[in-house]
């Protein structure tokens, strides 16, 4: 298993959130769009599952009833999507394609993240989010990609700019770790989108900016650190509980819940990393949580990170 690729951790302004499983920095903002129309996959190596950066420059949309006028401490502990109901099943199945080819992943991808807006229009809108504020998907074939929010490498993304989203996934990891288990691969894809959708729903709800105004406000590097545990162990908490929510649908047993649990207990701080995304074991114990039902139903409230023990986001 290769190491995850990092940037450097920066001094952080008011606005910007990093997310996802890899780095800790926000780059220089970029106008630029990156092509998601290359049919021949790269040959760079697959990251570590799950690897990704995210990030948020501006505020979100606003919703109808935000908590952002809050204190930082409140908006990311007390934020009304902890208090929402029950994440409803989209009732989607998973699309039943070859992920071998670059036009595979695409449509793969895009069945997932209809299911993932459905399942979290509710809880949005019960947070009083925009919930209808729907993140753009891209899936690409490059190694580097130029955003609004600067350039990436290497690994997926979430970018918040301005109130738009996008979600960048690098189809040639996937394509890559289907030639070595196809099963795999599936669970893969699902899992990095569903955590890359946690990002977005950080996003809407205040989350990720408060968390980034509270990063910025810390005056050790160790501080900053556990904050983005926080935020990362959260957004695959996220991930998770929309996960456990369409079980029922989707095919989250047998062989691919094999594969679906390697790959959440072999993502987070690989050895010799940054500390920026949580301990393996920690990773698996908060999306198993999410994924989990609590009184027969999952909820977004099983993923308070915010308010756990620092040995819990460790």
């Amino acid at each position: 298993m290769v190491n995850l690729s990092r940037f450097t951790l920066r001094g952080m302004a008011t606005v910007g959130a990093l997310a996802g499983l890899a780095a800790v920095a926000l780059p220089n903002a970029q106008a630029a769009q990156t092509s998601s129309t290359a049919t021949t996959a790269a040959t760079a190596t697959p990251s570590a599952p799950v690897d990704g950066t995210a990030y948020a420059i501006g505020n979100p949309p606003a919703g109808d009833a935000l908590t952002t006028k809050s204190s930082l401490t409140n908006v990311v502990q007390y934020n009304r999507l902890y208090k929402t109901g029950a994440i409803p099943s989209s009732k989607c199945h998973e699309l039943n394609v070859s992920l071998r080819t670059f036009n595979g992943v695409v449509a793969y991808e895009n069945n997932l993240f209809k299911c993932l807006y459905a399942s979290w229009a509710l809880p949005l809108k019960q947070a009083g989010a925009a919930y209808k504020v729907a993140p753009k998907l891209v899936v690409h074939n490059s190694k580097t990609v130029n955003s609004y929010c600067g350039t990436v490498t290497d690994t997926a993304f979430f970018c918040g700019y301005n109130g738009k989203a996008w979600i960048y996934i690098p189809a040639y990891q996937i394509m890559n770790y289907w030639a070595q288990s196809p099963t795999m691969a599936r669970a893969y894809a699902t899992f990095t989108l569903s955590h890359e959708y946690g990002h977005h729903v950080q996003w809407l709800t205040g989350i990720l900016n408060a968390s980034w105004q509270r990063s910025a406000a810390f005056s050790t590097y160790a501080a900053r650190l556990e904050e983005s545990r926080r935020r990362e162990l959260q957004a695959s908490c996220l991930g998770g509980a929309v996960d456990g929510a369409n079980k029922r649908n989707y095919p989250f047993s047998g062989g691919f819940m094999t594969q679906y649990n390697w790959v959440i207990s072999h993502s987070g701080d690989q050895p010799g990393g940054v500390r920026d995304h949580g301990s393996l074991k920690n990773h698996a114990f908060w999306v198993t949580s999410g994924f989990n039902a609590r009184h027969s139903y999952t909820v977004a409230g099983n993923c308070n990170t915010f308010r756990a023990s620092s040995a819990y986001v460790s």
